[in-house]
């Protein structure tokens, strides 16, 4: 039963969870679950991760909050590494993926107005996306179930077919500063965005001098195959932002940018009270070196494999299966019924996953899943579908 002091903001699933490890979480009765939303892409390296918790628990014995008037070493670690593997040189850091694509937003409009000396200020984003519920990111998300209720919404964002070659000759007009995107749609249905498309997309911004903002907040840490999913589609974005995976269950975000793209955020022009405070940067710090520093994407990539095979193998035996798309560990099953019912079953069967929208099942597991759990899955996710 929902807590009456808590806004009704959620539908929340009938489990309270009270404990976690590696890909399990346990309610408040002792039941076992096997967990593929990994809190919706955030506990990459399952939950509680040894390697993250201890160097958490060093920094909590020694200083929680000090603000960004003063230097905080773990944060300066965490920027350093996040520039060393990606194409970014600086990061601002925030408190979630919303605020990361606002400071996104925002650090583009302000290259180009400040730094470019323009008047361009819109962002093209694209239908199905989502990045985010501030008033800004919900306008550039591309579901209007998100923005009901909200208007006036902010001017200055426009939203074009996702994966549409021959609508892309709209993709520039003399105002846009920046085209913002996912590679892979996870709340939209679990959409990849096809080379082609995006090989296309580049090059007209390229062209026209417009900024790639890639929205990494579910596709990061290693979720796709590799670290960051722009890597898998051959260019660099400009500016980048990524949260969940990042600090394994502490809220953190980031916006990455180039040198050239960085100088725009000159002191005073962007801030966070919380941002990168020495707790969610020990975490971040703790999560990223262990993904870069370790064998876990090659591990996650072989789970992968393994996992669609076994998909694309129940689709075959089952017609309620559509397709199964999406990129590494970051799947969605199509169905031709209710996603929601077969969700609620395999909850039932102690397996959580997630939709992403009405038809489109979505499966999460953290980077760490072994073959058994995938099994596991499998079994349960059968079982399901043979009472359908």
């Amino acid at each position: 039963m929902m807590n009456q002091a808590i806004m009704p903001t959620y539908n929340r699933f009938p489990v309270t969870l009270v404990k976690g490890s590696g890909s399990y979480v346990w309610d408040e009765f002792g039941n076992e679950f096997l967990d593929y939303t990994s809190g919706i892409a955030t506990c990459n390296l399952g939950h509680v991760p040894d390697i993250v918790k201890v160097e958490v628990e060093k920094q909590l014995q020694q200083l929680w909050h000090c603000s960004n008037l003063y230097h905080i070493p773990s944060q300066e670690k965490l920027a350093s590494a996040l520039a060393e593997h990606s194409f970014g040189d600086q990061a601002f850091f925030c408190n979630s993926g919303a605020e990361a694509n606002e400071a996104a937003i925002k650090l583009a409009r302000k290259y180009a107005q400040t730094v470019k000396g323009t008047d361009k200020y819109e962002i093209v984003s694209f239908q199905h996306s989502f990045h985010g519920r501030t008033l800004a990111t919900l306008t550039a998300t591309g579901q209007e179930k998100v923005k009901e209720g909200f208007s006036p919404l902010p001017a200055g964002f426009r939203h074009l077919p996702y994966n549409d070659m021959e609508l892309l000759d709209e993709l520039i007009q003399p105002e846009t500063c920046a085209v913002m995107l996912e590679l892979v749609q996870g709340e939209g249905g679990v959409n990849p965005a096809d080379p082609e498309w995006v090989n296309q997309l580049v090059k007209m911004c390229r062209d026209n001098d417009v900024l790639i903002i890639i929205d990494e907040i579910q596709t990061g840490m290693g979720r796709t195959g590799t670290l960051f999913a722009y890597e898998g589609y051959g260019f660099e974005p400009d500016i980048m932002t990524v949260a969940k995976g990042l600090g394994s269950g502490f809220p953190i975000g980031a916006v990455i940018a180039n040198e050239q793209v960085a100088e725009a955020f000159g002191p005073g022009s962007h801030g966070s009270t919380f941002g990168g405070n020495p707790i969610v940067t020990s975490a971040g710090l703790a999560t990223l070196t262990h993904i870069t520093n370790s064998s876990i994407l090659t591990e996650a990539k072989q789970a992968s494999a393994y996992l669609i095979e076994q998909l694309f193998a129940l689709k075959e035996q089952f017609d309620t299966i559509e397709t199964i798309r999406g990129k590494g560990l970051l799947q969605g099953i199509v169905v031709k019924e209710e996603a929601a019912t077969i969700v609620a079953k395999l909850r039932d069967q102690h397996i959580l996953v997630l939709l992403a929208g009405p038809s489109v099942i979505r499966i999460l597991p953290p980077l760490t899943t072994t073959k058994e759990e995938i099994d596991q899955f499998i079994t349960a996710l059968k079982s399901v579908f043979q009472t359908s």
